[in-house]
């Protein structure tokens, strides 16, 4: 990959690939049922068409469907799904064209939502799931009859389409949308909102339908379309990524900590990809051809030798170790183009010269120098605390708590002091640290019923369930994981009831469930992302819980084993068909699929959106998970996860590379001198991108804070405080209870209020036990009849 990936970097793709993406090439017979069920019923209500049809007609049809929802008979409330099913999906047998069948889409989930469709959507996919079968305990000897295809979860299937329509289509904002739609938008917003402190919010109950998909106890869930809907209710409520960085700023001000002016995402953007360090099954490809010139100038002219690919002029042909210098010229990550004609077998213009006269450079390009780094170097608190031991060295006494004072000390000392301060960066998280330690004393204290808290709250008792649930899709999706006779199913919703009888069905077939897998990975890694950013954001102990957890579940050899493939092969493979995808596949003529059409897909430099996203998601947890973990960095050494990210930055993509290199940052101190020696174009690579930390000696290796010793106390220390912090705010829920309990922080023992009122507690009725009042005959007689008291000696003052 010899160029730049073109790729954008946002909350989610197009509205047309989301939309697309939900349904499965298997599922396309089923729009034409939903098509002629639609206009069974205009026909029997003398209509032509939906689009002909007024707006009083429109509602009062509407109204007619929601009134065929609610009977009890199912097979005729489920034509009325299907009715609801072809509006959402834009009423497509009317549309000429995809831009009108959009528009009609857009009008129709509006129009809906605001006769309350969404709601009673939302009542029957309760009811459905209640009553949903279980799978036979037994397997009959035919094993083919037991496994699930597309039509057992087709209820399903249409009730979460509806509400994935509707939630992809009202959380997109356009610049067309009308004062009502504004309006209604900001009434679903604010009604889903609400909905979590509903005693099982829609979120829950499928975060719950996870569960129990991978639990065994059903089969037949449509597990793609539950996690693609849990992905977008959490991206709607929580809010997207530029979203987060406005409240992180807000609640920096909040806190009075200084704004960093500094957007990550748009940074990244504006970065160019670096080339690939070379690898040793790059070097056994060197042809022997052609003749090693010497550098009688210096580097530039070497550097354009070897963008052009010339691979005799390879540095590390005849030395396994490659010279610093020329790997620093190296770490310019492709700002030098190429140039036609130069390359190794000639003669250059400066070896002529023999350095007798000034050579004619006006022929070769300019090397585009970068200025300065893209981010600002950050420094830590504790950071500063060397002053202790200067004042000790120079002075003789120290000052404890004083980070200020340089009174008597070198101006080198007092220069370091100054560049520490100027570059100090303060994160929320430890302000909320500091604060837990402080309201420790104050244990009735609640946080704020924000909206991650409220999500927090109802996620709680089962937070562990959650995280190893999606772990199992993840490993069971990856296209590392070997087939498992104990792994769950997760092709149950794109396979058909009949097997493909044809070459080209089969690789229909094939191409579907590939692009299945991945849209597995895509809706996982978001979501997961998704509640890793938003409860950091509220706080540091919310974001800790979620993250042991998915650490206990093995999420990071996980994510090393999915990455432990041809990861360049897996971001640029398109397994779609393009005609294919909806609405394309109801619009317009259609073509028959040959085998040709699937070839000429796949493009050097416009990789799958979808596949590189699922990537840098993945990356972006995994740093989120180590970062300032010392024991978790470990895992990535013990893993042996450097020749793994190595590879990766075959990828020429400036977002993914940073992430990568952020990984191989975190653990070169562990890797030892030998394998920085011999990667030193991945260490300039990381000097150039990745933000710098003052006094963070990464690179050399002596960082006295990383003893192996301190790893366990470390994960139980934070584990104390996590906990202590869910007993104190969420009481027997936090504490690890059964989650039947209030909320209340009042519900633990040890925090309970004391009644001091002598009047009110003599007026409670006090439930005594059995063994008490069997024996109070008795109690009375030794303690009371036959007890001397000297009450005068009580009321004596000593």
């Amino acid at each position: 990959m010899d160029c730049d990936l073109e790729f954008v970097y946002d909350d989610s793709d197009i509205y047309e690939n989301e939309i697309s993406e939900q349904y499965t090439y298997t599922e396309e017979p089923e729009f034409q049922l939903n098509k002629e069920s639609f206009e069974k019923l205009l026909k029997s209500k003398d209509y032509e068409n939906w689009s002909s049809l007024s707006n009083e007609n429109q509602r009062a049809l509407i109204m007619h469907i929601i009134q065929t929802l609610d009977v009890s008979d199912k097979s005729e409330r489920f034509e009325a799904v299907r009715w609801v099913l072809y509006l959402v999906q834009g009423v497509f047998g009317e549309c000429s064209n995809i831009e009108e069948q959009k528009t009609k889409c857009r009008t129709n989930c509006f129009l809906l939502y605001k006769l309350g469709i969404f709601n009673i959507v939302q009542e029957l996919l309760m009811m459905e799931i209640n009553s949903s079968p279980t799978p036979p305990t037994a397997v009959s000897a035919d094993k083919k009859s037991n496994i699930p295809s597309l039509p057992d979860s087709l209820e399903l299937r249409s009730l979460i389409t509806i509400l994935y329509t509707m939630v992809e289509t009202l959380r997109r904002d356009q610049h067309s949308d009308s004062d009502e739609h504004v309006k209604l938008r900001k009434d679903f917003f604010t009604e889903l909102e609400q909905g979590l402190n509903d005693k099982e919010p829609l979120i829950i109950t499928l975060f719950n339908m996870v569960c129990k998909f991978c639990s065994h106890t059903s089969f037949i869930l449509p597990m793609k379309k539950v996690l693609l809907l849990l992905w977008k209710l959490l991206l709607t409520i929580l809010g997207g990524f530029k979203n987060l960085h406005k409240k992180m700023e807000t609640r920096r001000q909040d806190m009075g900590l200084p704004l960093l002016q500094e957007n990550p995402i748009e940074i990244v953007r504006q970065m160019s990809a670096s080339a690939p360090p070379t690898s040793a099954a790059d070097l056994l490809d060197i042809p022997q051809g052609g003749k090693r010139k010497g550098r009688k100038v210096g580097s530039i002219l070497y550097e354009l030798e070897i963008d052009t690919n010339n691979d005799s002029t390879n540095p590390q042909e005849k030395s396994d170790e490659p010279p610093l210098e020329e790997e620093k010229v190296t770490s310019i990550d492709g700002e030098i183009p190429s140039v036609d004609g130069v390359n190794g077998g000639e003669e250059s213009p400066l070896d002529k010269t023999n350095g007798q006269q000034t050579p004619d450079l006006s022929g070769l390009p300019r090397v585009k120098v970068i200025s300065g780094l893209p981010w600002t170097p950050k420094a830590r608190k504790n950071d500063v605390e060397f002053l202790n031991q200067v004042r000790q060295k120079f002075i003789g006494f120290t000052l404890p708590g004083d980070l200020t004072t340089v009174a008597g000390l070198p101006e080198p000392t007092q220069d370091s002091l100054k560049i520490l301060q100027k570059h100090a960066y303060t994160p929320m998280s430890e302000l909320q640290v500091a604060r837990e330690s402080e309201i420790s004393k104050c244990p009735l204290t609640i946080g704020k019923t924000e909206i991650p808290e409220r999500l927090y709250q109802a996620m709680l008792p089962h937070i562990p369930q959650y995280m190893i649930a999606l772990l199992k899709i993840l490993l069971a999706a990856a296209p590392t994981a070997k087939a498992k006779t104990d792994s769950i199913n997760i092709l149950s919703d794109v396979l058909p009831q009949g097997m493909p009888s044809t070459a080209v069905a089969s690789l229909k077939l094939g191409i579907d469930v590939n692009r299945h897998r991945e849209i597995f990975v895509k809706s996982i890694s978001g979501l997961i992302l998704l509640l890793l950013k938003h409860f950091k954001l509220n706080h540091v102990y919310q974001f800790e819980y979620m993250s042991q957890h998915l650490v206990f579940a093995n999420c990071i050899p996980l994510v090393l084993k999915f990455f432990n493939q041809n990861i360049v092969a897996y971001v640029t493979t398109k397994n779609m068909i393009p005609s294919l995808e909806f609405p394309a596949c109801v619009i317009g003529e259609k073509t028959e699929i040959t085998a040709e059409s699937f070839d000429g897909m796949d493009a050097n430099n416009i990789p799958c959106w979808r596949n590189l996203f699922s990537s840098i998601n993945l990356l972006r947890i995994l740093n989120k998970l180590v970062k300032w973990k010392h024991s978790r960095t470990m895992l990535l050494v013990v893993f042996k996860s450097a020749p793994i990210l190595k590879r990766a930055l075959k990828v020429r993509q400036a977002m993914f590379q940073l992430y990568v290199l952020k990984l191989l940052k975190v653990q070169t101190k562990y890797l030892g001198r030998a394998w920085r020696k011999s990667n030193m174009k991945t260490m300039s690579a990381i000097y150039q991108k990745v933000r710098h930390r003052l006094h963070d000696d990464w690179a050399f290796g002596n960082d006295v804070d990383a003893q192996p010793w301190d790893f366990q106390q470390e994960e139980c220390a934070l584990r104390a405080h996590v906990e202590r912090f869910n007993a104190r705010r969420y009481g027997k829920i936090g504490s690890g209870g059964s989650g039947g309990g209030s909320l209340n922080p009042s519900t633990n023992d040890d925090y309970t209020p004391v009644e001091n009122n002598l009047q009110n507690l003599l007026k409670e009725e006090v439930e005594l036990p059995i063994e008490f009042r069997k024996s109070y005959d008795t109690w009375l007689e030794r303690e009371v009849y036959f007890s001397n008291t000297d009450w005068d000696q009580l009321l004596s003052i000593p």
